[in-house]
């Protein structure tokens, strides 16, 4: 198990979580370059091999996905947990490693999808919250004084947030914050950026991962829940202001949305002064900006992309980040004269946007989230996860330049990107376009689990393959033998 660092210990302590803006025009360039041509998968004698991995050295792993299969739908409670060719079950996470049930050890970028800024199971936080459940329990159903810490805290380092609501999760809270937008607003309209992912509401199922798709993965969903959803292009203010002017005719925008980085965390980046531009055409058509920092909260900085980029959001969303990983993560913070909408009782007459969640600010969470950010803080976590990001995007640069792959690599701190395949990236900027992507998209996926089977047969856990966050437990040595096993994986391509 990795050691907690020291502060007086560490060496060359970055100022920033993100220490330079990736070239995004360049970027674009060469994502638009590596869809035009053919995928470079891995070659198919290595992938047999790769896939001979799973069957020799997986097998506990393999049975409980069999298992699963017949009690879960799909075999799986969430997404995050699908690997090919199975889902690979774990025993043990501790920073910067987890091991399987089989008992080979991995190194870990997924870091639950994020929220483990300090690395996985951290002691520190562990510790608090054993204290917690030895003297109250999980959850009272009653004021704890965490939940009042911990919202001190958050309005303290986040510079857009005056009042914090505490809820279950990051799709609660953009629930929560569509419905204090259009109840403060007394507007109906809501555009988010295309690709974004804001969680899996009915009304937000639109326009998800691949910008332009509308309601493709609306199945279930009535037309109604997202007929006042809409969705305007990333990087593309032109467009957007056209669909506020079009608004302004039929009652006005309530909010726009955005992920701060760009969808899908940075997947299709933003320029660096989109959000400021945002911020212009909310005042101009007096609608409410709302930041989605599900992941770049305390990523991007302990606060948030609104204090990197210094554009104040009226409503910003949390979750994941909120509690160290810990359970029932999800918050929405915002303006005093807007937050006071969410005033809650049974008692409480004046006009109110309804929120409920009887679990939410237990003192589990509370704690684990008051104890992450005050070691997020003693330890500059996040600008030294943002460090070990700027090492593996550089090293995964110098392999992927070397061996001559079109790959694409980039990183903004602690969120690093690794585009193999493309499908993500494909362009759906009219419906003849939209076509080809629809066509294209499920080669370049199964291309895409297939880099992401080879990296954990190596003994790396990635997101889907194409998105590896970092954290404080990566070392440079952590970092540096990450790397040579991705060498190992871009040799068999």
């Amino acid at each position: 198990m990795n050691r907690p660092l020291d502060p007086a210990n560490l060496p060359d302590i970055p100022a920033s979580a993100v220490s330079q803006w990736p070239d995004v025009d360049s970027l674009y360039r060469r994502f638009d370059e590596l869809v035009k041509q053919p995928i470079r998968p891995i070659k198919r004698d290595a992938m047999n091999k790769v896939m001979g991995y799973f069957d020799e050295r997986c097998q506990g792993s393999k049975r409980l996905s069999e298992a699963a299969k017949q009690v879960i739908p799909g075999g799986v409670q969430h997404n995050l947990a699908f690997n090919y060719p199975f889902p690979l079950a774990f025993a043990q996470a501790h920073g910067a490693h987890l091991t399987d049930v089989d008992g080979n050890r991995y190194t870990d970028f997924l870091q639950a999808g994020g929220p483990t800024l300090l690395g996985s199971n951290h002691p520190a936080i562990r510790e608090q919250v054993d204290r917690i459940l030895d003297e109250c329990g999980p959850v009272t159903g009653l004021l704890h004084e965490y939940e009042v810490k911990l919202a001190e805290l958050v309005c303290e380092l986040m510079p857009g947030v005056d009042m914090l609501r505490l809820l279950g999760s990051g799709t609660e809270a953009v629930m929560a914050a569509v419905r204090l937008a259009r109840a403060y607003t007394r507007k109906k309209w809501v555009i988010k950026i295309g690709g974004a992912y804001h969680g899996w509401s009915d009304q937000l199922v639109y326009g998800m991962r691949l910008p332009g798709t509308g309601r493709m993965e609306a199945v279930g969903i009535p037309r109604g829940a997202t007929a006042n959803t809409q969705e305007s292009p990333p990087n593309n203010l032109d467009a957007l202001r056209r669909r506020l002017q079009i608004n302004r005719l039929r009652g006005g925008t309530a909010a726009i949305m955005v992920e701060p980085f760009g969808p899908e965390s940075g997947t299709r980046p933003v320029h660096a002064d989109f959000n400021r531009q945002l911020r212009a055409l909310c005042n101009e058509f007096d609608a409410l900006l709302i930041f989605d920092e599900v992941v770049t909260g305390f990523r991007a900085g302990l606060g948030g992309a609104q204090a990197y980029f210094n554009v104040m959001p009226d409503i910003t969303v949390l979750g994941k980040c909120l509690t160290g990983g810990y359970p029932m993560a999800g918050a929405i913070g915002g303006r005093r004269d807007v937050m006071q909408l969410l005033a809650g009782g049974i008692g409480t007459s004046s006009r109110r946007a309804f929120v409920g969640g009887t679990l939410s600010a237990n003192p589990l969470s509370c704690v684990a989230g008051y104890y992450a950010l005050v070691e997020a803080r003693r330890l500059n976590a996040p600008a030294l996860a943002g460090r070990a990001g700027d090492r593996m995007r550089a090293g995964l640069e110098e392999i992927i330049n070397r061996r001559g792959l079109p790959y694409v690599a980039y990183n903004m701190g602690s969120i690093v990107h690794l585009q193999t395949s493309g499908v993500l990236l494909l362009d759906t900027g009219n419906p003849l376009k939209l076509l080809r992507a629809r066509n294209e998209a499920k080669t370049r996926k199964h291309m895409m689990e297939e880099m992401g089977a080879a990296y954990t047969a190596h003994g790396l856990i990635t997101l889907a393959g194409s998105r590896l966050y970092t954290s404080l437990a990566d070392t440079d040595d952590v970092i540096d033998d990450a790397l040579e096993r991705f060498d190992t994986v871009f040799q068999l391509v």
